[in-house]
């Protein structure tokens, strides 16, 4: 986000796990794994009051007694069962607290509720007076609307059963399944389905109803997507805003094209890119980017924000960080992969400056000098999405692309995301791929980047040697950093050798260059081209 025809053999092996990030047990309620939600809503033609029927599919540990769904307590839970039969279930402090009786191991609980939506679901009149309903569920604001376990760690698949007025267009996660149009005291409704046969967090479940229309992106050829099924993209407006399409939505087919390359096939049945209610200037819900109703009568949406959310697809949607805490993962990954479609499209003088820019700003970002990336003690979930998430994790991945090349780099990307696609990681788990391709280990980088606030800031100065005809840097830190330094040495003749220094994690460092010199250096310059994110001084 930004802040402001499938085989049942095939489709079994996806919902079952077959990924092997799918192994990792949900942490937010332990020995409960919530398989899918079968979501029944309907939608008032005036109003924020919704009547919703959701049937939770789960599976339970040995022992496991009780589920704990979030559901805000300004919504009226009518009714709860579980196996078919009704059970007391208080709803209190948020939470609907199920009792699992029995000895299965997978249990269906159904709850019936109703009330009017103050968030999660924006419920509002646009501008020209017309009815809209958009979820906007991120970081924990499922429980805002719909009955869940909501935590990035427990993801699942989902079903949708949406009643609204007839005039208006439904969307939601995954593939249309059908509609039925039918009459309710002379008012004409529609009941829209679709379907998400992937698992994915609550924080991305999402619905779009309102006056919209659809804009299919035209291409020579479909996406082919992780099941070999044709992927296609298509945008949808509010009718005054159609007139100007495809517009800046002609970059959506090559940007998914660059990413599948980059990484994997497309994770979903389809994308869709909507003009919707969001508080952010977009938001990655999974096959469904919502963007900012505001940017689109000023044809404001720009190609960076759509590269920047669709790569969100893979990472954070697909791969989905296990803890808030490491949503670096998510936002970092979709910083750095717009960077990269910066350089495909506009040249690497573009990708060049906007990475300088970035590092610009983290050197001068208070958040950055005070707080790690890996930040476990911030328990404010939206103050994560700070400099640290963003930038500083985007140029984390820069600078490892820097230092491991493409093929180590890329490889990495790519097994990592084969490897968890559909399932839960922390940032280990990035490391331990990076680890095989390039052949090294990475734990200081992570450490020393991730889980350590500030950034480097060694001190650096060297020394000539006649007698030996050697040069040797001399480096000290106070936070000691193992770098990766560019030095360029201008010898006394004027040649100039540009080399690569390892520099160990150590406060006081004597580190020798490669070659022999016959007279003192000229001059010995480091990190010429700015691509540290440290701060250089001279002894």
């Amino acid at each position: 986000m930004r802040p402001a025809a499938l085989t049942a053999a095939l489709l079994s092996l996806i919902v079952s796990g077959s990924a092997s990030g799918q192994g990792a047990a949900p942490t937010y309620q332990p020995g409960i794994d919530v398989r899918n939600y079968d979501v029944g809503i309907t939608l008032p033609d005036t109003g924020s009051f919704i009547l919703g029927d959701v049937t939770i599919a789960l599976r339970r540990s040995a022992g496991i007694a009780r589920l704990t769904l979030d559901l805000v307590d300004a919504l009226n839970v009518r009714r709860v069962e579980v196996g078919g039969r009704v059970v007391s279930a208080p709803h209190v402090n948020n939470t609907i607290d199920v009792p699992l009786d029995g000895s299965d191991d997978s249990v269906n609980v159904r709850v019936v509720y109703d009330g009017v939506v103050r968030d999660g679901l924006v419920v509002q009149k646009d501008a020209k007076g017309r009815w809209t309903w958009f979820g906007d569920n991120w970081p924990d604001r499922a429980r805002q609307w719909l009955p869940t376990v909501d935590h990035p760690s427990d993801k699942a698949t989902v079903s949708w059963r949406i009643t609204a007025p007839a005039e208006r267009t439904v969307v939601a996660n995954g593939e249309q399944a059908g509609t039925r149009p039918f009459t309710v005291n002379g008012k004409k409704l529609r009941e829209t389905r679709w379907r998400e046969s992937r698992p994915v967090p609550t924080y991305v479940m999402v619905l779009a109803a309102g006056p919209l229309e659809r804009f299919d992106i035209r291409e020579n050829d479909c996406h082919y997507g992780d099941l070999g099924q044709c992927v296609r993209q298509s945008v949808y407006v509010m009718p005054e805003n159609r007139k100007w399409l495809p517009g800046v939505f002609l970059s959506v087919g090559p940007i998914v094209s660059l990413f599948e390359r980059l990484i994997g096939p497309f994770p979903y049945e389809k994308l869709a890119h909507l003009q919707s209610s969001t508080r952010f200037g977009g938001m990655e819900n999974a096959s469904n980017i919502f963007y900012d109703g505001k940017l689109f009568p000023t044809q404001s949406v720009k190609d960076g924000l759509i590269a920047h959310e669709t790569a969100h697809q893979w990472f954070g949607d697909a791969v989905t960080e296990r803890e808030w805490s490491h949503v670096w993962l998510s936002e970092g990954f979709a910083t750095y992969f717009a960077a990269l479609w910066t350089q495909y499209i506009r040249g690497d003088g573009a990708y060049r400056a906007e990475m300088a820019g970035i590092r610009t700003q983290l050197l001068g970002d208070k958040v950055v000098a005070t707080r790690p990336v890996i930040d476990s003690t911030q328990t404010e979930l939206l103050a994560l999405l700070n400099t640290n998430s963003y930038q500083k994790g985007g140029y984390i991945l820069y600078m490892l692309h820097q230092q491991l090349g493409d093929s180590a780099f890329f490889g990495a990307i790519k097994s990592y995301y084969k490897n968890n696609r559909h399932g839960t990681v922390l940032s280990d788990d990035l490391r331990v791929e990076l680890e095989k391709t390039s052949h090294q280990s990475l734990r200081q980088f992570f450490d020393q980047w991730l889980r350590r606030p500030g950034v480097a800031e060694p001190a650096i100065g060297w020394a000539f040697d006649a007698e030996s005809g050697s040069v040797a840097l001399r480096v000290v830190q106070k936070s000691a950093y193992e770098l990766e330094l560019p030095v360029v040495v201008t010898d006394a003749a004027g040649t100039v050798s540009r080399l690569m220094v390892k520099v160990p994690a150590d406060s006081l460092a004597t580190v020798p260059l490669p070659g022999k010199y016959s007279a003192k250096p000229r001059s010995i310059t480091y990190d010429p081209d700015g691509r540290m994110l440290a701060r250089i001084t001279r002894l």
